[in-house]
């Protein structure tokens, strides 16, 4: 039995739902461009450095959310996919995935976006496991806070060993376990896992990859 985890952001993904999700509320009106558009902009080139703050950016970002009803968000979610998402899915990316999924492996997407705006996405994929930073919400409505630990750097490894625990296995129940990611922010679970890819990475995470021998590739 075999495990395959996939970052989502510019990994299965030419491009990041989280900023873009941001982006497209900007665009629709939702939110104010002069408030929101260079905050957005700031925390994903923090991210990209790796000194984001992810508290102080899942306050900005989940805050929109208790704003308006899920009947709302989810029809707004609908036109983001078709907008937004379906053009940052490679045909590389799809292959990769269903290659993991006829092999009999166990897939699951692992990402810190939260989980309202990924799942639409997993199922695009035919992943039927998510495993992300999941939005507070009360009575079938969100609150605008965080549900646990966010599932950011060591809190990848967090969820991810919750997530097996749940389900009575660990990394080790696995023949073998592989890890897909392109940014030096998954260096923590790239480091845990048997096989870690780096898919089209970031300096810092390509650096480490040719110095660890791992595989490196793209699916742009």
């Amino acid at each position: 039995m075999n495990l395959a985890l996939f970052d989502l952001d510019n990994t299965l993904l030419n491009g990041d739902s989280d900023f873009e999700w941001s982006q497209f509320l900007i665009r629709i009106g939702i939110i104010d461009r002069e408030l929101f558009e260079v905050k957005n902009l700031a925390f994903y080139e923090q991210y990209k450095a790796g000194t984001l703050d992810i508290h102080e950016f899942l306050d900005f970002q989940l805050k929109p959310l208790s704003r308006h009803s899920r009947k709302v968000l989810n029809d707004w979610h609908q036109q983001f996919m078709n907008e937004s998402i379906m053009p940052m899915i490679t045909q590389a990316a799809r292959d990769l995935v269903e290659h993991h999924r006829r092999t009999g492996d166990i897939c699951a997407i692992i990402t810190a976006t939260n989980s309202f705006v990924t799942a639409p996405i997993a199922r695009e994929f035919g992943v039927e496991h998510l495993i992300a930073t999941e939005p507070e919400h009360k009575d079938g409505e969100f609150t605008g806070r965080i549900a646990g630990v966010p599932c950011f750097r060591e809190g990848k490894i967090t969820k991810l060993d919750n997530w097996l625990a749940e389900r009575g296995w660990t990394l080790d129940s696995f023949d073998n376990n592989t890890f897909y990611s392109d940014s030096l922010n998954d260096l923590p679970l790239l480091c845990k896992v048997k096989h870690p890819v780096a898919v089209n990475p970031d300096a810092t995470l390509r650096s480490h990859a040719e110095q660890q021998g791992w595989r490196i590739i793209s699916l742009r």
